[in-house]
């Protein structure tokens, strides 16, 4: 499988950003799909996930209320919207498929794009 994370960039505090991850290869709907982040320094960390159906999701704390994730098998797409963001979101967001992706193993993983969000 072969990902392919879009749709970074700057953008205030505030203000909404849509993330993109194109998957080839297997198929798609076989792979739960997750997106994670990492700031330099410091360790990567888990921001959402969904199943392969898309009826299963699940955040982290932070991002809870704010993002929401979201897939469209027919594209072999999975989405990151996140609304309300904040300077702490900045970071490199990675996407992410998994066979066993509810037990956080995931096989695949994207080249990552930058979210710089300015105050």
């Amino acid at each position: 499988v072969q990902l392919q994370a879009s749709g970074g960039g700057l953008v205030q505090a505030g203000n909404s950003l849509r993330l993109s991850c194109a998957a080839s290869g297997r198929t798609f709907v076989a792979y739960g799909m997750g997106w994670f982040r990492q700031v330099p320094g410091k360790e990567r960390e888990f921001v959402a996930a969904i199943s392969g159906s898309g009826g299963t999701t699940r955040y982290a704390d932070s991002v809870k209320g704010r993002f929401t994730i979201s897939r469209d098998n027919a594209k072999n797409t999975v989405y990151l919207q996140m609304n309300s963001l904040k300077p702490e979101d900045t970071a490199v967001y990675y996407c992410a498929a998994g066979s066993y992706w509810s037990r956080g193993l995931y096989e695949y993983w994207g080249q990552g794009t930058l979210v710089t969000v300015s105050s």
